[in-house]
């Protein structure tokens, strides 16, 4: 969907597709009509904004032919589909029984992941609307932070020298722009926007910037107006925002039951205390876990817990639980709230639907569909609150 910002800008609006599991081609083009038609369909929009997560393998077949790339516009096209950004963290088998820390492999000081970014970059810039001026890739803030020392930091300078370097030439070929968003996220090297400044205010902020994923902000115990103002600050720009909610316990002993529903196998669920909000160090286990059962297990005793798990934005998690819904509205504020939007893409990114305890999964693609629509429902609608008017017509991006 896209909306219109008060200053004249467009603000894209999307959901992010690595809630499904497709890992080839065929797969991609069929979740197209499984899902994002469907959900075009259940909110009555001619267009929807789809934030793309293409496999590693698959990132590679499309870059090498630019016959498959014109075919993904076309089946995009032809169901009012489109893209302005990639979801370029998980590299592949984001799906897997178990995936955990998996994820964060290949890092940035591996020419597999700026291979992979490069990819992504082409085939976005194939499968960007015509009007688009730019797009976007969201990916992950460098690596895990266990092991990472002086001679990882240079190698991953050196890689992203490289990657701002491919970026610029595909720029100049084409008269169009990607850029990619580093994302914070708790336990990995870049956790905070206090530390993202410190890693990215060498690099060329004209190719990247940060990712903004409003669940991470949350769970850093990060006052919205605060972070954004650093990163404004140190010119640093938000390039994409993620648009998700995490848990929150205000009292984690009275929910540690329901908290245990929540425990699951595949993906990781990072759980801070607020003491982290004043803490030198946010991974310091003393008011950190780096996953919930680990956190129920041995007991946080620095006040309320936000714990890393993408919760459906409009649908409250049983009481005693509730979300982090608060924040993200105040950072909505912050971002495009003002009289300049200092993001124009937001991508609604709740990939665990699946995963969720049993009695909130959705039971079937159909219920998967109806889910998806009301979380950009819940994000078109706080966005028109804040201003912003969603309009049909064709204009730049």
């Amino acid at each position: 969907m896209r909306l219109r910002h008060r200053d004249g800008s467009t603000v894209h609006l999307s959901y992010c597709t690595n809630v499904h599991p497709a890992e080839d081609f065929a797969g991609i083009v069929a979740q197209l009509d499984t899902y994002a038609v469907k959900v075009r369909e259940r909110l009555g929009a001619d267009l929807l904004g789809l934030g793309l997560w293409l496999p590693a393998p698959v990132a590679a077949e499309l870059a090498g032919s630019a016959r498959l790339r014109r075919q993904l516009r076309a089946e995009l096209d032809a169901r009012g589909l489109e893209v302005v950004t990639l979801n370029g963290f998980p590299y592949q088998s984001f799906h897997a029984p178990v995936v955990k820390q998996a994820v964060y492999h290949p890092d940035w000081t591996t020419p597999e992941r700026l291979d992979y970014t490069l990819d992504l970059a082409r085939v976005l810039l194939d499968l960007m609307p015509d009007d688009a001026t730019r797009g976007s890739i969201s990916t992950l803030p460098f690596a895990w932070r266990e092991p990472w020392d002086q001679g990882q930091s240079g190698a991953a300078e050196r890689v992203l020298e490289r990657l701002a370097t491919g970026l610029t030439r595909m720029a100049w070929e084409t008269g169009r722009a990607v850029r990619v968003a580093f994302e914070p996220e708790p336990g990995c090297v870049v956790e905070s926007t206090e530390q993202a400044v410190r890693h990215l205010a060498p690099i060329d902020t004209d190719r990247i910037g940060v990712c903004l994923d409003l669940a991470h902000l949350a769970c850093a115990w990060e006052e919205p107006a605060a972070a954004v103002g650093r990163l404004r600050d140190a010119g640093i720009p938000v390039v994409k925002v993620q648009v998700s909610a995490a848990l929150e316990a205000a009292d984690p002993v009275a929910a540690a039951d329901t908290l245990r529903e929540y425990v699951e196998p595949r993906f990781l669920h990072q759980t801070r205390c607020a003491t982290t909000a004043t803490a030198a160090d946010p991974a310091d286990p003393a008011n950190a876990a780096d996953d919930l059962d680990e956190a129920l297990d041995r007991g946080l005793s620095g006040g309320a817990w936000r714990v890393h798990y993408h919760v459906p934005l409009h649908a409250e998690p049983v009481p005693p639980l509730t979300s982090t819904v608060p924040v993200l509205k105040a950072a909505l504020g912050e971002l495009v709230g003002g009289p300049k939007a200092l993001c124009d893409h937001l991508d609604v990114e709740t990939y665990t639907w699946g995963v969720l305890p049993p009695a909130r999964r959705p039971e079937g693609d159909a219920a998967l569909a109806d889910g998806i629509a009301a979380e950009l429902a819940f994000a078109r609608d706080t966005l028109v609150g804040l201003g912003l008017s969603e309009h049909r017509s064709e204009v730049a991006a």
